[in-house]
């Protein structure tokens, strides 16, 4: 799926959450501090839930949550890639060993969340009462925003030609909607340009964990 379409009326709240990569424990105490309300609120994740830190599998177990919508990042692309494609080296040398250490009924819970993520959509458009926000893991790839427009997808879950722009002052706002968040590129602290939000803070790197409230 690369588009899906949620309706901010549906919840209190709406969060967005940086790159969790295996940082559970981290993500629960943020929620905590919010006062997150599962009965109420919703919390979007820009994808990359695996690999690198200690708890990949608690990440994925968010997946079954009534309250949380991921987009696909490039570690959950590498992990299915992996297990449907036997093409194993490239998860391996980023942080996908965890996988392979899981013996018996956590490798099979890990392996059924896994291949559920074949289903999360690369973009997420949330309509908010004045506003349309978006959600990608690294970009996306063009100057004007529409819903079911074709994209390369490729560039929305790897690319960082925006990115690097933006860290240089350069760059243009995304026509079509009014806010655009990303993750994928870790940084000390979230960078923002024109409209569109950064927000892979480094968690697992020892960094703080970006979580914004949009709604």
């Amino acid at each position: 799926m690369l588009y899906q379409y949620l309706n901010g009326d549906n919840w209190r709240h709406i969060y967005i959450v940086g790159d969790l990569h295996g940082c559970r424990a981290l993500l629960d105490r943020q929620l905590l501090a919010a006062r997150f309300d599962p009965q109420q609120d919703l919390l979007v994740s820009v994808g990359d839930l695996i690999d690198r830190g200690p708890d990949s599998l608690g990440c994925l177990r968010l997946l079954a949550e009534p309250w949380f919508r991921s987009v696909r990042g490039n570690h959950e692309v590498m992990a299915l890639n992996a297990l449907l494609r036997n093409d194993t080296l490239l998860w391996k040398m980023n942080g996908g060993d965890w996988f392979w250490r899981l013996k018996g009924k956590p490798r099979d819970e890990a392996q059924r969340a896994l291949m559920q993520c074949q289903t999360l959509p690369l973009i997420l458009h949330i309509n908010l009462e004045e506003r349309t926000v978006i959600v990608a893991h690294a970009d996306y790839p063009a100057s004007h925003y529409a819903f079911e427009q074709p994209v390369d997808e490729y560039e929305v879950v790897w690319g960082r030609e925006r990115i690097h722009h933006l860290q240089h002052g350069q760059g243009e706002a995304i026509a079509g909607a009014d806010a655009f968040y990303f993750g994928h590129t870790p940084l000390d602290q979230p960078l923002s340009g024109w409209n569109q939000h950064f927000i892979d803070t480094g968690a697992v790197f020892g960094n703080r964990l970006t979580l914004i409230k949009i709604q």
